[in-house]
């Protein structure tokens, strides 16, 4: 069966399509697709000449860099399978991952040598000349630069099928312990071709990526650039500055950012002085991961004036399911738009599995060619997630007349109080309306009368003196009785608990604040 080709050979197509372009830079280097290509190379061979074969896996514990971009090319090229651990994790969380995901091999940048080391006499799948180093040399460790010089540049000679596994991601982790996601070569092919079309991408944008590396989102978008012979920009994600951020733009003339709500209020609260950075450049912007209030809509297409926003629904396992275009952008507001192309119709369904009516909530199932493979290891839970060949993320939806979708919450989230049912994001939404609220994620509290109580918790602007009353006075108006907080808790930014991508984790709200006094 004949497939459209890979990352890996496309980078080796670019090579000789776009000799002069720059396909990766970060702060101090720069490569065009030839020098990529053969860095790749390097990599590939030298990540065989270890003894690992088609099919192993490694895993890579690396901030944004180069080089975990290039960890994932030889993974295309050699038909291993990359395993890309979260960077905020730590010894126990990286233990289960590297257990789960049987990886034979290790690259770390030296920053996280320290929680490496802490667990290495448990990696038993990990032979000691198997570990890698980016950054500084270290003891028991390869260096990165050396492991790949002496290496062959030449193609490595492996086929490697469209239907192979690529990539095995670990979700964040918001409704309990992270599942390995099987993601195939044809599964994001089919999602870089479908994305070029939508959003109207070629080979003359320049991508910033600020997102991390082993998170969906940024394998998408970063790697979509380079299989059309565009170029990108890498920038830590441990570094976030907003204006930072609005110099890079500036600098390299950046034409396309994917941000969550969280980078892009951060953003917006820049100093007057950074605000005077020229965005111009900036002809696409997509904000996903996160849902996104009304009013921050309009503040970022006002920041980036004339930009095309895009918002974007979808999942690790999924893909891009929806996608809000930015001539829907005011005239839907609070919509994840329609079917992305390539996206079977959306279903949404209830909890007999029967389809609901416009403007009803039911639960979100799509299926497409982005379609992940598997859960690793867990056939249970792969079968669960699907009604027949349509799969779940577990988000709850709606759908109006003319065919756009709305997300109402996850499933998990929900709130049961005195049985009526309350939706945290429309409660959380109302309420960052209020100018002296940062942010914003309501639970339920367990309460002997009403089941749950609904709770706001708050993270309020620097400087401001908002208090429990002006957020009652805030919302009285604005929904009913039982949707209002009952109680309030505020805390600063950096207590509340969020996955690498910015998303609340409100299970972990819930354990916190269920166990204390309210």
């Amino acid at each position: 069966m004949a497939c459209w080709i890979n990352l890996g050979d496309m980078v080796k197509l670019n090579a000789k399509k776009f000799s002069n372009t720059i396909a990766l830079k970060d702060k101090k280097r720069s490569f065009t697709y030839p020098e990529l290509n053969k860095r790749v190379n390097k990599l590939s061979h030298s990540l065989l000449s270890l003894g690992l074969k088609k099919g192993d896996k490694f895993a890579v514990l690396l901030e944004n860099s180069i080089e975990i971009i290039e960890a994932y090319l030889a993974a295309a090229k050699t038909g291993l399978i990359i395993v890309p651990v979260h960077f905020r994790f730590v010894g126990k969380e990286i233990l289960n991952i590297m257990e789960n995901s049987d990886a034979k091999a290790f690259i770390v940048h030296d920053e996280f040598i320290p929680i490496v080391d802490s667990i290495k006499k448990d990696l038993k799948n990990i032979p000691p000349d198997r570990y890698i180093v980016v950054g500084k040399k270290s003891k028991d460790y390869k260096e990165y630069e050396e492991f790949i010089r002496n290496s062959t540049d030449n193609e490595p000679e492996i086929s490697v099928d469209c239907n192979d596994p690529w990539i095995i991601l670990y979700t964040s982790g918001t409704t309990g312990k992270p599942k390995g996601v099987v993601r195939s070569h044809e599964s994001y092919t089919a999602f870089f071709l479908i994305n070029a079309t939508d959003f109207g991408f070629n080979e003359h944008d320049i991508c910033l990526n600020v997102m991390p590396l082993y998170h969906v989102n940024s394998t998408f978008y970063t790697f979509l650039f380079l299989y059309l012979g565009g170029s990108a920009y890498i920038h830590p994600a441990q570094q976030f500055k907003a204006e930072k951020i609005l110099e890079i733009i500036e600098r390299e003339k950046i034409t396309f950012i994917s941000l969550i709500p969280t980078h892009y209020n951060l953003i917006l609260n820049v100093s007057e002085e950074a605000k005077k950075h020229d965005v111009s450049s900036i002809g696409k912007l997509l904000c996903s991961s996160a849902p996104v209030s009304r009013e921050m809509k309009k503040l970022i297409m006002n920041f980036f004036s004339g930009v095309e926003l895009y918002e974007a629904y979808g999942s690790t396992e999924a893909g891009l399911v929806t996608l809000l275009k930015p001539e829907d952008q005011l005239r839907k507001l609070g919509s994840i738009g329609y079917e992305a192309i390539g996206t079977d119709f959306v279903k949404l369904l209830d909890k007999n599995g029967k389809e609901v009516s416009d403007d009803e909530v039911g639960e979100l199932y799509s299926r497409g060619p982005m379609m992940f493979t598997e859960y690793y290891k867990m056939p249970e839970k792969t079968s669960s997630s699907f009604r027949g060949e349509w799969f779940s993320a577990g988000d709850m939806a709606k759908r109006d007349k003319d065919g756009f979708y709305y997300i109402v919450d996850r499933k998990d989230n929900m709130i049961i109080t005195g049985g009526e049912h309350v939706y945290p994001s429309e409660v959380q939404e109302i309420i960052c309306i209020h100018p002296d609220v940062f942010d914003c994620a309501v639970i339920g509290i367990h309460h002997d009368k009403w089941g749950e109580q609904v709770t706001a918790v708050i993270v309020p602007k620097a400087k401001s003196k908002i208090d429990e009353k002006m957020i009652i006075n805030h919302c009285r108006d604005k929904m009913a009785g039982y949707k209002r907080p009952k109680h309030f808790i505020f805390i600063k930014d950096d207590e509340m608990p969020r996955t690498p991508t910015g998303k609340i984790l409100h299970r972990v709200l819930r354990g916190r604040f269920n166990s204390k006094e309210v």
